[in-house]
């Protein structure tokens, strides 16, 4: 079976957005702080149909996340839009092109047609809930691996309802001070480190997420927070 896998970049305080966060500034005040040794390299530039970059370690870690994956989940806020209604003319930040080239399904209260873009992404909008929306991501797969790609509340939905195999985080060594962290309410999951990349601007750490073991706080009490919704 694939395996469900989630990679982002993360402050030193825990969080992978800024404070204020708008249509305009996705990111929050100094997010994109956290991408900016992703831009510097060559696969990640090569993945947006630009040239240039450096080849080094983290380069090769963003060929690792992405090599072998046939279906990406997201929330609303990450493909974005705004809440309400959807206004029919977005079609996410990514330009007529998106760098998935695969299925994504999002995560959504609000029905919308399938949206086919160039270069073999397709967004579909899920609305009842990660279960189901991971279940049609892995059937899109077929063998290839599911990412879970944000944001935050999305991944901790999966974190907490115990559907997510692999966490990686990349560990930007910057102080955000207040935003959106990743690792709250997600219960108590067991993170086994299984590997560690480190380049002078960012530290790649692999967990497995241990399943049919609970942490210490959980064992307890009386089990981990499970996952409702679907947007995230």
């Amino acid at each position: 079976m694939n395996s469900v896998t989630c990679h982002l970049a993360i402050s030193l305080d825990g969080f992978v957005a800024g404070p204020r966060q708008s249509l305009e500034n996705p990111l929050g005040e100094g997010g994109m702080r956290l991408h900016e040794w992703a831009f510097a390299t060559d696969t990640w530039r090569a993945q947006q149909g630009m040239s240039g970059g450096e080849h080094n370690s983290d380069a090769e870690v963003i060929a690792e996340v992405t090599r072998d994956v046939g279906a990406y989940v997201m929330g609303r806020k990450m493909f974005g839009g705004g809440d309400g209604a959807w206004d029919e003319a977005w079609t996410g930040w990514w330009g007529p092109e998106p760098p998935y080239h695969a299925p994504v399904f999002v995560l959504t209260h609000r029905p919308r047609d399938p949206l086919p873009m160039r270069g073999g992404t397709t967004f579909t909008f899920v609305t009842d809930g990660i279960e189901s929306a991971l279940a049609q991501a892995r059937r899109a797969a077929g063998d290839k691996d599911v990412v879970i790609a944000g944001g935050a509340s999305a991944v901790q939905q999966y974190l907490a309802a115990g559907l997510l195999d692999e966490l990686r985080l990349h560990i930007v060594p910057i102080v955000l001070g207040a935003g959106e962290r990743l690792l709250e309410n997600v219960g108590d999951p067991v993170l086994e480190p299984v590997g560690v990349t480190a380049s002078p601007t960012v530290t790649h750490v692999k967990y497995r997420v241990v399943h049919g073991r609970r942490g210490p706080e959980a064992s307890g009490g009386r089990g981990a927070a499970s996952a409702t919704g679907g947007r995230g």
